[in-house]
């Protein structure tokens, strides 16, 4: 399939795919790849688990979902409207008792100060962090129709600073929720990652006060556009090690070594897009070379399925795959709602 065919239901496509990332990824996190060949067997067979389970990653994208979807039920998109439903939805994934597949530690600090509706978000958003807990949920503000490009630039940047509030996680999650929005648009993926550098030049010292308040004051910049442009610089600095290694890297080889583990929100945006970028007309298996790697592989298996998904729709995943993914049907109406 190209990026000439009809979309078919991109936003579902999106969805279903970060969620099956998610659960091919969410059993070999912490494994390097001889353990993850080991237990699998050849990555290009690596079968989706019998039960598949996701981790924090899909749960908190549809936490993001539904707070999004809350918000722009209520009227005209603004950061006001968007924070209450989402802090709303954050919290109540914190307290869930489902909340049980190895959650990041920003995030559970993060939701917990939430819970005081007296304290402001800027107050507990944890400034230094810039673990990729953010834009591994951000797909929705890609796929969400009628947004102006301002909207959606700072309304992914408000999700990002809800919980980690580093400017590096606040610009990578901006860029990954472009790059879905490119991608379900039917931008050519040859051209992706000079749309993305040109996206993140343009923006460099835009500082999204409106959205963000004085959330760059908790930190030690002299000025808001200071603050911002470092995230923007290490977003530039990887995605030029990106562009490197689309050309060099051999698909048989680990991917984290080229562009990161994952860990940290510019790799886990860089390693899932060269995961996507490295087998653009295989989406399995692309989930599959994301998920048998030696970083945060949910993580960055769940931006390759986004970026998949994205690029070719609902049909891209086999069916039998799609139907036993944990959440399926909430997945679906989510996604129904915005194809």
């Amino acid at each position: 399939m190209t990026a000439t065919t009809v979309k078919k239901r991109a936003a579902t496509g999106t969805l279903i795919g970060l969620a099956l990332g998610d659960a091919l990824g969410f059993p070999t996190e912490f494994n390097d790849v001889p353990s993850i060949l080991a237990k699998c067997g050849p990555w290009r067979e690596m079968p989706l688990p019998t039960k598949a389970f996701v981790s924090d990653d899909t749960q908190m994208t549809l936490a993001l979902g539904h707070g999004l979807r809350t918000a722009m039920d209520r009227g005209l998109l603004g950061p006001l409207r968007l924070e209450r439903p989402l802090r709303e939805e954050f919290v109540n994934w914190y307290q869930s008792p489902e909340n049980n597949r190895a959650p990041g530690r920003t995030c559970l600090t993060a939701c917990n100060l939430l819970k005081d509706e007296s304290r402001l978000w800027q107050d507990a958003s944890q400034i230094h962090s810039k673990g990729c807990g953010a834009n591994m949920r951000v797909a929705p503000l890609g796929l969400a129709p009628g947004l102006s490009d301002e909207q959606r630039s700072g309304a992914a940047q408000l999700q990002s600073a809800l919980t980690h509030g580093h400017p590096t996680a606040l610009a990578a999650s901006d860029l990954t929720a472009h790059a879905v929005r490119l991608l379900a648009q039917g931008a050519e993926p040859t051209g992706l990652i000079g749309l993305l550098r040109s996206y993140a030049i343009d923006n460099r010292t835009r500082y999204q006060e409106r959205w963000l308040g004085d959330l760059w004051t908790r930190s030690q910049d002299p000025t808001p556009e200071h603050f911002i442009a470092r995230g923007w610089d290490e977003c530039l600095a990887i995605l030029d090690r990106l562009r490197d290694a689309v050309r060099t890297v051999s698909p048989e080889t680990d991917p984290c070594l080229a562009t990161g583990a994952g860990w940290i929100a510019e790799e886990a945006l860089a390693t899932g897009l060269l995961c996507f970028l490295l087998f653009v007309d295989e989406p399995v298996t692309a989930l599959r070379r994301a998920a048998c790697s030696s970083g945060d592989s949910d993580s960055i298996a769940c931006l390759t399925g986004a970026f998949a998904g994205a690029y070719h729709g609902a049909d891209a995943w086999p069916v039998e795959w799609a139907d036993r993914i944990e959440y399926q049907s909430e997945l679906v109406t989510l996604g129904a709602l915005w194809d």
